[in-house]
C-alpha cells in the first residue's frame, strides 16, 4: 500500500492523525494493511476518515511528484474529491465512532513536566529518577520496558523490545555532554552480548561534536538527548516512533545520533505545522 511497510504504516498513523491502527479491533478482517485500512474506515466515524483520507491522499501526492511517476489510477483526484464531499456531506454513521487515539496527550504533558521538574534535583537524585522516567515512558509507548539490572561486573540501565528486536539501555544525565569515552564504553558492553543486542543511549545533556565523530558510524547504538525527549513529548510525537525513525535512519546513514527536530522537521502528532 502505497511506499509504507508495516512499522512505517504504524508511524504515519501514529504521528500525523494520532492513531493506533496496530489496534486488535481493526485487524478482524485481517492484518495487511489494506485491510486494517478498510478496517478502520469503516468503524470511526466521518470526520475521522475524511482526515485520515485527506492525509493519505497528500502522501500519495508527494510520493509521485518525489518519484515522477504518473499517476496509475485514472481520474484519482476526481474520485478522492467525490468521496470526501460524500463523507463530509453526511451525517456520521450511527455506530461510528472516533478512532483509539495513538497517545494518550495528558499523560505525555504529565511526561514533559515530570523531565523538567527532574533538572531541579540534587544531583544523586537526577540519575535515578531519570532512569525511573524512562521506564515510563517506554511503557507508556508499549515497548515492555526492564528496570535496571547487574551482570557481573557491569550495570545495565534496562533494557525494551523494538519491533522484535531487544536494546539495552544507558542513561546519563551528567552537566557537560558526553563524550566518546563513554560511548565506547556502552558500545563495549553490546558486543560481549548476544549478536542481535542492540542499544540505546540516552545523554540528557547531549554528545560533544567531537566525541560522535571519533565514536564513528556504522555501531550497535542509537543516541538520543534530552532534547529529543522533551520536543517528542511536546509535539506528541510517540516514542516509539522516535525511536523506529531513529533507527531507521542510523541503518541508512550509520550515524548513530539524528535528533527529532531533524528527522521530524516542524510535523507534529496532530499535523499541525
Amino acid at each position: 500500500m502505497l511506499d509504507f511497510s508495516d512499522p512505517s504504516f504504524a508511524e504515519f498513523f501514529a504521528t500525523e492523525l494520532d492513531v493506533d491502527i496496530d489496534d486488535p479491533i481493526y485487524a478482524e478482517h485481517g492484518g495487511s494493511k489494506g485491510k486494517r485500512l478498510r478496517c478502520f474506515l469503516q468503524k470511526v466515524d466521518d470526520a475521522a476518515a475524511v482526515r485520515t483520507l485527506q492525509a493519505l491522499w497528500e502522501h500519495r501526492t508527494e510520493l509521485l511528484t518525489r518519484t515522477g511517476q504518473p499517476d496509475p489510477v485514472p481520474n484519482a483526484e476526481g474520485r478522492y474529491l467525490s468521496l470526501v464531499a460524500k463523507l463530509s456531506g453526511q451525517p456520521s454513521a450511527i455506530n461510528g465512532e472516533p478512532p483509539r487515539p495513538a497517545s494518550d496527550w495528558r499523560l505525555l504533558g504529565e511526561l514533559r513536566n515530570e523531565l523538567v521538574q527532574i533538572a531541579s534535583l540534587q544531583p544523586h537524585e537526577r540519575g535515578y529518577a531519570f532512569e525511573a522516567f524512562l521506564k515510563r515512558s517506554f511503557d507508556m509507548a508499549g515497548l515492555t520496558a526492564r528496570e535496571p539490572f547487574r551482570n557481573v561486573g557491569e550495570q545495565i540501565d534496562g533494557s525494551f523490545l523494538l519491533g522484535e528486536e531487544t536494546y539495552l539501555l544507558e542513561a546519563k544525565w551528567h552537566s557537560l555532554p558526553t563524550g566518546v569515552a563513554d560511548l565506547h564504553v556502552f558500545h563495549g558492553k553490546l558486543e560481549q552480548k548476544a549478536a542481535w543486542a542492540r542499544g540505546l543511549f540516552v545523554s540528557y545533556n547531549g554528545f560533544t561534536a567531537e566525541g560522535l565523530v571519533a565514536f564513528g558510524a556504522g555501531k550497535r547504538l542509537v543516541c538520543m538527548d534530552g532534547r529529543d525527549i522533551y520536543d517528542a513529548l511536546d509535539r506528541h510525537i510517540p516514542l516509539k516512533a522516535v525511536l523506529e525513525r531513529k533507527v531507521r535512519r542510523a541503518a541508512e546513514t550509520g550515524h548513530p545520533f539524528i535528533a527529532v527536530k531533524d528527522l521530524f522537521g516542524q510535523q507534529t502528532a496532530g499535523g499541525q505545522r
